[in-house]
């Protein structure tokens, strides 16, 4: 796909820390608004596919480079590759205050536009863990991708490439069934194992841990995950989503694409992800404005 036009820009965090964001435009007056929160050990500028996808659907697409991430991190820790990953002062609540004061950010700056908050992997634990704070009135829906139930047995902490090493040397065997991608998280100077143990420490580690809590505003859910994804697995997400009924949500959508793996936006088969999620994107717009 064509590069698409990239606007970058700043905020500062309640803890003075610079966190960076990218916004990409279409044309026209944007549909909604797609805010992308990436996985850990990766960055934003990972998902240009996908965000040439919505973008020529006509929506527009925001994404931060959270905490420890990107060009976040490189100047949060002086161009120290080393350090990419440690989330600073403040840990994992302030980061994650951080996401929602971006929300509220591009709602400031787009009044009116419906947004819609696509968490992967750890983006989208953020995203339940912003539903269990009494953050949905946010947004017009939440897509979690590459999500698990958050708890213990049913989400990996452990070695999350374990079972998929054997199928070569580089180390992102999990993340998709592409070798292409496998290298070029090797070749990106951004990307990194993730170690979340040893990234955050046991208390952070622990804040991940949670489970759905009554919705204070009954917004539409989107699930999607890869059946050979290591971080959940079908189990899990089905557990997810059920629970998610449970707190109050009436619509919520799971969908597993059989044998692939972590990252559904880099499979073999992500043309069919992106159409998907744009089909439900529509879907659920034109039925809010019925």
């Amino acid at each position: 796909m064509a590069i698409t036009p990239r606007t970058d820009d700043i905020f500062i965090d309640s803890f003075g820390v610079t966190i960076h964001y990218h916004r990409w435009s279409p044309k026209k007056k944007p549909t909604a608004i797609v805010q992308i929160a990436h996985g850990l050990g990766e960055h934003a500028l990972r998902y240009d596919n996908l965000v040439a996808a919505l973008v020529g659907a006509g929506y527009e697409v925001w994404a931060d480079e959270p905490r420890g991430h990107g060009a976040t991190g490189l100047e949060q820790w002086g161009g120290d590759y080393s350090k990419l990953g440690k989330l600073g002062p403040g840990g994992m609540r302030a980061t994650l205050t951080a996401v929602e004061d971006f929300s509220d950010l591009i709602a400031q700056q787009r009044p009116g536009v419906p947004l819609f908050f696509l968490g992967h992997s750890w983006g989208s634990i953020m995203g339940q863990m912003i539903l269990n704070r009494g953050g949905a009135s946010r947004y017009a829906g939440m897509i979690l991708s590459g999500t698990a139930y958050r708890m213990p047995g049913m989400m990996n902490a452990g070695d999350l490439n374990s079972r998929h090493k054997h199928l070569g040397t580089i180390g992102a065997e999990w993340l998709s069934r592409d070798v292409a991608v496998h290298e070029a998280w090797r070749d990106d100077p951004l990307t990194f194992v993730a170690d979340t143990l040893k990234l955050m420490g046991p208390l952070d580690a622990a804040r991940l841990l949670g489970t759905p809590r009554k919705l204070t505003h009954d917004i539409p859910l989107l699930i999607m995950i890869g059946s050979d994804d290591s971080l959940g697995g079908e189990k899990s997400v089905k557990k997810l989503a059920d629970a998610y009924l449970r707190a109050g949500a009436s619509d919520v959508e799971l969908i597993v694409y059989e044998g692939a793996r972590h990252e559904i936006f880099n499979e073999t088969n992500q043309e069919e992800v992106r159409g998907d999620l744009i089909s439900w994107l529509q879907s659920r717009l034109t039925s809010s404005k019925s």
